[in-house]
């Protein structure tokens, strides 16, 4: 793995290893908990969050994470850089048994996501990616051979009929309005639902070309995403436009937008 600087290749195998110990759990019966905020909680989140700290925490890199220990925001604005990890995004999903579901691991540095992983526990593979290495995508068997990892390139086309991602089980009137409207309009596309961030793999891959999400994520849940859409010249921004914070002293994101570097190249028709 000398591709890779040893903390892409420690966040590399902390998301395998992890996404191997939440199949184990997958595939046998588990109770589910009810946290404080009415989100579920399975031994697989507890399990995989365990994992990934063994393999981060001798970096000495602070990490916010979905079932980390919180830091409060006087300490956490000092951090030049830090982890941001979801152990399992799509709990929902898992519960459900769907298989979509994913390990998230990113590395803030000054508020941005300069690094970010997403591995798929149930198809074994893993996209990586930063403007400094390129994107990536690898089966988890392969983990120790750089040379059969696949480098994904920016997409230039975009789908025809233009394909929106969003939200399986995070509806919102929001997005039910906007499908509405555009469905009443000239505009041709086809409208797909996905758990968890396998969404911004279609982006990566060019299956998708934008993704709207206006119901509540944390960043946990989309800034390794980020980090690799724009490695490929794609853009995460809120609905007004912005860029997105990371480390801020509030870990939910804005309604935003991702989207791929073909759909920017035509100036945003949504």
């Amino acid at each position: 793995m000398r591709l890779l600087n040893d903390k892409y290749s420690a966040a590399l195998s902390a998301a395998i290893e992890a996404s191997k110990a939440i199949m184990k759990i997958y595939s046998s019966p588990f109770e589910t908990y009810i946290k404080d905020d009415g989100s579920p909680l399975t031994k697989a989140d507890l399990e995989s969050t365990r994992i990934i700290h063994s393999f981060l925490d001798h970096l000495s890199i602070p990490i916010t994470g979905e079932e980390s220990s919180p830091v409060v925001f006087s300490e956490r604005i000092s951090w030049d850089e830090s982890w941001c990890i979801d152990p399992l995004d799509g709990t929902k999903e898992f519960v459900n048994r769907n298989g979509e579901f994913t390990v998230n691991i990113a590395l803030i540095k000054k508020g941005k996501p300069i690094f970010g992983l997403i591995a798929s526990p149930v198809n074994e593979e893993v996209i990586f990616g930063s403007m400094e290495t390129g994107v990536y995508i690898l089966k988890f068997e392969d983990l120790e051979n750089p040379t059969s990892w696949k480098k994904i390139l920016p997409s230039f086309e975009l789908n025809h009929p233009l394909v929106i991602i969003g939200s399986r089980s995070h509806p919102s009137r929001a997005q039910d309005d906007l499908i509405s409207t555009l469905k009443s309009s000239n505009l041709e596309f086809r409208f797909l639902q996905k758990g968890s961030a396998l969404k911004f793999f279609d982006l990566a891959l060019g299956k998708a070309d934008i993704y709207f999400r206006f119901a509540p994520t944390m960043e946990w849940d989309i800034a390794a995403g980020q980090a690799i859409l724009e490695a490929l010249g794609g853009s995460v921004e809120t609905t007004d436009e912005l860029p997105l914070q990371y480390n801020k002293e509030n870990l939910f994101n804005p309604n935003f937008r991702a989207f791929t570097k073909a759909y920017k190249s035509i100036n945003k028709i949504i």
